[in-house]
């Protein structure tokens, strides 16, 4: 399934909100959380990892993963935590909008 456009930063945001995490944990925790419907691409994945943290949204660090494979952790900063918020509330009007249009009329 294609992603809309704006996406992907909201549910890379939400998703580093659990723990900081790599960018492979990442793609995996979104495809797992949504049965697989949603799978992210590298290219975008990592090219909105970048973007965030440009925008001082995330932060990066290195680590070691789960197979001792040196990997980027990516953390929420606070202003990613407000920024998370306020992109959260605009995404659940938005698909509660959605929903109404889509209910059957009375």
């Amino acid at each position: 399934m294609e992603l809309l456009r704006g996406t992907l930063d909201v549910l890379i945001l939400r998703t580093l909100a659990w723990e900081p995490m790599h960018g492979y944990a990442v793609s995996r925790w979104i495809r797992e959380r949504t049965g697989g419907t949603l799978q992210i691409e590298d290219a975008p994945l990592y090219k909105a990892l970048h973007r965030l943290e440009a925008s001082g949204y995330v932060e990066a660090m290195w680590g070691l993963s789960e197979n001792n494979r040196r990997a980027r952790y990516y953390q929420l900063t606070a202003a990613g935590r407000r920024a998370l918020q306020t992109e959260e509330a605009a995404w659940r009007r938005y698909a509660s909008a959605v929903f109404q249009v889509l209910e059957p009329a009375p």
